[in-house]
């Protein structure tokens, strides 16, 4: 019987799916070409694998496969987004509007441009996460060049309203970026329909390999333009230069295929286990759970507890379960975490917080042990703050 923790930290990162590992194998030992190395067969091999997922990504999204841009995760897609945009659009305006709630990854490179003299908007959210429409209105001035809300927060799960946003930028002529690091393979996404220009991708979220991920770039109707923010041989239209990882490459392919082809029964299993998961957790007073009640990843459930400490509550959970309190990418920090603070809730309270990130290989058997062991941490913790 494993010792290991039962892991319910998927926001962060995911397994990898044996089936994709499958696919990637021979791409690392029997075709182990170079793309770009157009002369020979192991060249052709990697180059038409590539092109294989190029096609399986613009397919989720509704794009074309020139539009895929392979970038070494959403981090690096969100940084040239944002700063492609704002170098590429600097003389139209440098005015850029995103959201309390977004990831360091979009909230950082914003800062960065605060400091070359751009304008940067944050809009606030409401108590469920979602943003206000109305305060997006009043945000936009005549020298906007991007809007940057993240498909689905890697903290809540809360989904937002992409296709009302979409709609209101192309109104106004303003280009629309959205990470989807989290939603890939697990919403609809339609980069037509929704009216993205922009769109982060990662792999690593969903059963996929870390250090792969890829940038929808619109080609047309509007296109648009990106100042390369890494240069040396012109590789991704000369957006992204760098030799491509071909295995990897190919592993976000497979994993992206499994993830559409099993995305609606997977959906509706993780929507059961999260329901029971809450049921049992709502037994107890004094939880919150953070985030929009219905609009929301299948797999995402976020609490806040009240009367315990949060370093005592993480450390009592450890024992039987991998999870987390906020972002796995920004860990380090001892701050609370910001999403929760944009939800109104006290720094004490945001410290209080667990994210469960139920994912494709737990049970329901895993989520009941879960539940009795963190109610129990959590009663204990709370007779002891009495006892003080």
């Amino acid at each position: 019987m494993s010792t290991r923790p039962i892991y319910l930290d998927c926001h962060a990162t995911t397994p990898v799916d044996e089936r994709v590992l499958a696919a990637m194998l021979p791409y690392f030992t029997e075709r182990f070409g170079n793309p770009s190395s157009i002369s020979h067969v192991y060249g052709w091999e990697a180059e038409a694998a590539v092109k294989q997922t190029r096609e399986i990504l613009a397919t989720a999204i509704n794009a074309t496969p020139e539009e895929i841009v392979f970038t070494s995760g959403a981090t690096e897609a969100n940084n040239l987004a944002i700063k492609g945009v704002a170098e590429a659009y600097f003389q139209k305006g440098q005015h850029i509007i995103t959201v309390a709630t977004e990831h360091s990854a979009v909230l950082d490179p914003c800062k960065y441009l605060k400091t070359l003299g751009f304008e940067i908007t944050i809009l606030p959210v409401q108590k469920d996460g979602l943003i206000d429409l109305t305060e997006l209105e009043k945000a936009f001035r005549p020298e906007t060049v991007l809007v940057s809300v993240m498909a689905a927060n890697n903290e809540i799960g809360v989904l937002q309203p992409l296709a009302e946003i979409g709609e209101m930028c192309r109104d106004r002529n303003i280009i629309f970026h959205t990470d989807a690091a989290q939603a890939i393979g697990k919403i609809p996404l339609d980069v037509q329909a929704m009216k993205i220009d922009l769109m982060s991708l990662t792999a690593h979220k969903v059963y996929g390999p870390k250090g792969i991920g890829a940038l929808y770039v619109r080609r047309r109707n509007p296109r648009v333009q990106l100042a390369p923010q890494q240069h040396g041989g012109g590789h991704e239209r000369g957006m992204r230069s760098g030799t491509l990882y071909t295995p990897q490459i190919v592993g976000f392919g497979k994993a992206t295929e499994i993830a559409l082809a099993e995305q609606i029964t997977e959906n509706q299993r993780l929507t059961q286990l999260r329901q029971r998961l809450r049921s049992q957790l709502s037994q107890l007073e004094g939880i919150h759970f953070n985030g929009h009640p219905t609009q929301r990843l299948a797999g995402n459930l976020n609490i806040s507890v009240e009367g315990v400490d949060g370093a005592a509550l993480l450390l009592g959970l450890q024992p039987i379960m991998a999870v987390s309190s906020g972002s796995a990418c920004s860990s380090a920090t001892t701050a609370p975490s910001h999403v929760l603070t944009a939800l109104g809730h006290s720094e004490k309270l945001a410290y209080a917080s667990v994210r469960f990130g139920i994912g494709r290989f737990n049970t329901p058997e895993e989520i009941d042990i879960v539940a009795k062991h963190a109610i129990a941490t959590i009663q204990s913790l709370r007779k002891q703050t009495t006892l003080v």
